[in-house]
């Protein structure tokens, strides 16, 4: 089969930072479906991973974390799907992804696709659809059919614009809560508007003043997408006691939580490739949750964040989004389509 991959990692201008080569097709195990790709989509997780890649590989890697397709095989155990299926999946950090004419995926991480969008819509969404449900729904213990409590809760989305921050502004949205959302240009603010914020703040001005002038003396949640270490003090002055703080970017430093103690926040690291790394008992909930998320945007009760669709999946394609992705400046996601 075809496949897109990398040795070692490179500026993404060099053509050897992501190339074509053919390798075999994957051999499904007992709970596997393999999958025709029909369309992929770029995260920042693949520019991670290429950067994190110190010593040159023997066998090219292949990565990609977001998939569209067909399924053409199925393992001896599977029960969830059948051949003919049309799935969409953000795939395991542990094994090849998506930039390859097949992949074999866990069906406990798939989700059947929707219906009502087109290839390119679906695949920009697993990946930045299971991090945000599983931020908002499952680390901060928000009820999403819970109106009535929800409406009278504030959450904060610290870059509404990426690709995790276009959806989880119009999940907290339909939940009930009130979305306050970080922007830093016009673009990026109306983007937010159109997605579920209620009010947007600016991250080059004062942040806490804004949200005080909101009429917020706190706020209940705050989910982090973008650079933990610069905005902690913010947060830590805005987050109300018995709040969720929830990070998806990491941190290079000591955080200081003792501000925290005395309000009795929780604070959580969310990665949604923890449950198929670990082989958690509840990986299933991932299946579970792309259930639903398809069933929302079948409904219209979402959008699709796509905002950029590229043809063919190849090497050249991967490398002019990857560049996209690396200035930082995307606003909602970019699909590859066959």
């Amino acid at each position: 089969m075809k496949a897109i991959g990398f040795n070692e990692f490179l500026p993404i201008e060099n053509p050897n930072s992501l190339f074509d080569f053919n390798t075999l097709k994957p051999v499904p195990r007992e709970n596997d479906l393999i999958v025709k790709v029909d369309a992929v989509s770029v995260n920042p997780v693949d520019m991670f991973t290429r950067r994190g890649q110190h010593k040159k590989t023997s066998e090219p890697k292949i990565i990609g974390y977001d998939a569209y397709g067909t399924v053409v095989r199925i393992g001896s155990k599977v029960d969830l799907f059948n051949v003919g299926d049309k799935v969409f999946y953000a795939g395991a950090y542990d094994r090849p992804g998506s930039n390859s004419e097949y992949q074999a995926v866990d069906e406990k991480i798939v989700g059947h696709a929707p219906t009502k969008l087109s290839s390119a819509e679906i695949a920009a969404m697993p990946l930045t659809s299971l991090t945000a449900w599983e931020s908002l729904f499952e680390q901060m213990h928000i009820d999403f059919e819970n109106h009535d409590v929800n409406k009278d809760k504030t959450i904060l989305i610290i870059n509404g614009a990426g690709g995790v921050g276009s959806i989880a502004t119009q999940l907290a949205h339909l939940a009930g809560l009130t979305v306050i959302a970080t922007a830093g240009k016009k673009s990026t603010a109306e983007w937010e508007l159109k997605h579920g914020a209620d009010y947007i703040v600016n991250h080059h001005e004062d942040i806490v003043d804004q949200i005080h002038e909101i009429g917020y003396k706190s706020v209940d949640n705050v989910l982090e997408l973008s650079n933990l270490d610069h905005y902690w003090h913010i947060i830590t002055k805005l987050i109300a006691p018995f709040g969720h703080i929830v990070s998806t970017t990491g941190s290079g430093k000591n955080l200081n939580f003792k501000p925290l103690k005395s309000r009795m926040v929780s604070f959580g690291w969310e990665w949604m490739y923890a449950k198929s790394w670990y082989q958690t008992d509840n990986m299933i909930t991932q299946h579970i949750i792309l259930e639903k998320i398809s069933e929302l945007l079948d409904s219209g009760a979402i959008k699709s964040t796509l905002t950029k669709n590229m043809s063919p999946i190849n090497a050249k394609q991967l490398r002019i989004a990857t560049k996209y992705i690396e200035t930082n400046n995307t606003i909602g996601k970019i699909a590859i389509t066959d």
